[in-house]
């Protein structure tokens, strides 16, 4: 089959479109033929390096972890699934990934897909909508009424997580940059804040929530907009814990983990219109550089995805 590896740690010209061994599976897992993926934040932090402490991988590696795709293959021990299903999820990502024709997937990581939407969206959908799901609801504890800070809020995740936190009732603030206000505005955003043009602290108070997937001065500034009790939600690591602490603020990291009963729920939000799915890009397997190139760049609306034409059976 063929398939998008990395031999060594680095930058985008490590990726190589190849040929690679079809995947075997073991009694538990899937064999997908995948149709689509599509490129996420982990994606590069893994191809440079910077998340082997937290997700320690071997070479070859293959990337992407993302699938939307049809049952190829099921193992003896899986009963929820058959050949042909079609399916999509968010496999854990010290395995092997899904730029490539075929991915081996532990069944209890995939969900049978949106029926009202191509391959193509439905692989944008997992990773990102997760993160966007527990960061509000798991680990953010939002509840309808409550206001809810949103940073990066045009991008993969933060499109879903405005969206959700309407859908969940709450008051949404997202902050974007100037092309991007009139996009967060059309998601929901009850307010939008030009974080070019303005400071965001400077204008908020007594918010209940702050989903943060930024970082650095972004996090830090945001302590000073939550009520007392507050809560911080950060996707990457969470600083400034004793200042936090002063003003009873509860700041928590997480990374997201793919649970089907949750991707079960997004795909009925999804067919049942009150879920929708923005594409940045399309690139093809082959041109997987520069999907990754154009991802890294970042100030993306929506996701972009990379289909894989997996009409080969090697």
């Amino acid at each position: 089959m063929k398939a998008v590896r990395i031999h060594q740690f680095g930058g985008p010209e490590v990726l190589k479109y190849e040929d690679a061994p079809r995947p075997r599976i073991k009694s538990d897992e899937l064999l997908i033929k995948v149709h689509a993926s599509s490129v996420n934040p982990i994606d590069w932090k893994i191809r440079e390096g910077k998340s082997q402490a937290r997700f320690p991988v071997s070479f070859p590696l293959i990337l992407g972890w993302d699938v939307s795709g049809t049952v190829e293959e099921v193992g003896e021990s899986v009963s929820e699934f058959k050949k042909g299903d079609e399916v999509f999820g968010r496999p854990y990502p010290t395995k092997n990934g899904a730029y490539a024709e075929f991915i081996a997937v532990n069944a209890s990581e995939i969900s049978l897909k949106p029926t009202s939407v191509t391959h193509v969206k439905a692989a944008a959908v997992p990773l990102a909508c997760l993160t966007a799901w527990q960061g509000l609801f798991d680990h953010g504890k939002l509840l309808p009424g409550q206001k809810v800070l949103i940073h990066a809020a045009s991008g993969g995740v933060g499109a879903f997580a405005v969206q959700l936190a309407k859908w969940k009732g709450a008051y949404v603030i997202g902050t974007a940059s100037e092309n991007h206000l009139a996009f967060v505005r059309e998601l929901g955003a009850d307010e939008v804040i030009d974080y070019s043009k303005e400071k965001f602290e400077e204008k908020l108070k007594d918010i209940d929530l702050v989903f943060d997937t930024i970082g650095g001065d972004t996090q830090k500034r945001s302590l000073m907009v939550l009520r007392n009790g507050g809560r911080l939600i950060t996707t990457v690591k969470p600083e400034n814990s004793i200042e936090a602490e002063a003003h009873n603020i509860h700041l928590e990291g997480f990374v997201a983990q793919s649970y089907p009963d949750q991707l079960k729920q997004i795909a009925l939000l999804i067919d049942e219109r009150k879920l929708k799915i923005f594409i940045a890009e399309v690139f093809p397997l082959e041109r997987a550089v520069q999907a990754q190139e154009h991802g890294q760049k970042g100030h993306t609306q929506g996701k972009i995805a990379i289909v894989v034409l997996a009409s080969k059976q090697s």
